[in-house]
């Protein structure tokens, strides 16, 4: 009969390997694009926020980007990872995908919004995660003028960036679209 104690205690180790397993770790939410949270509005700082379905959304303005928060809960729950390709937004439903194009350089990348922010002034619209800013080329800028605007990318780049991935690569905005943009954004337009 001593096997069955042996036995016993190897299959609770197991079943606690197992459920130790299933926790991941923490209290996070999986990376998933379901259910789509909107959520209540929130007061930071004394102003109000309201967030709201925006099919078409499309603005100008700052972003600029984030990184040691490492491990902390993004807004929808997930884990946030610096370098990953995410965003945080004030208002946008969580998760959102959208374009975001550097003003600068017209250079363009597709983003996962699963946070919420930025909270700071100067006309920011957009905190980009650490990844996402080297991939747009903004991250020893620190702040960057940007377009972000809403789309709807194929699930083979959904799934990329759900995996921590960058999207399949956009070509950069040609000049001719810039200019109007650039020029929008100095005349306060958004």
């Amino acid at each position: 009969m001593q096997g069955v104690p042996t036995i016993r205690t190897a299959g609770v180790a197991a079943m606690a390997l197992l459920l130790s397993a299933c926790a991941g770790g923490g209290d996070f939410r999986p990376v998933r694009d379901t259910p789509v949270r909107i959520g209540k509005p929130y007061t930071v700082r004394g102003a109000t926020y309201v967030p709201a379905a925006a099919p078409a959304y499309d603005a100008l303005g700052y972003a600029s980007w984030y990184g040691s928060e490492s491990g902390n809960q993004t807004a929808n729950g997930e884990k946030f990872r610096p370098g990953w390709i995410t965003a945080a937004h004030r208002t946008l439903p969580l998760p959102t995908y959208v374009e975001v194009t550097a003003l600068d350089t017209g250079r363009r990348i597709i983003v996962r919004v699963n946070d919420r922010g930025p909270f700071a002034g100067g006309g920011r619209i957009l905190d980009l995660s650490k990844g996402a800013a080297e991939e747009l080329g903004i991250r020893a800028k620190g702040i960057a003028p940007v377009r972000v605007r809403r789309v709807e990318p194929s699930e083979k780049d959904r799934k990329r960036l759900r995996e921590g991935k960058p999207a399949s690569g956009l070509s950069p905005l040609p000049p001719r679209e810039l200019q109007p943009l650039r020029a929008r954004l100095s005349a306060g337009g958004r």
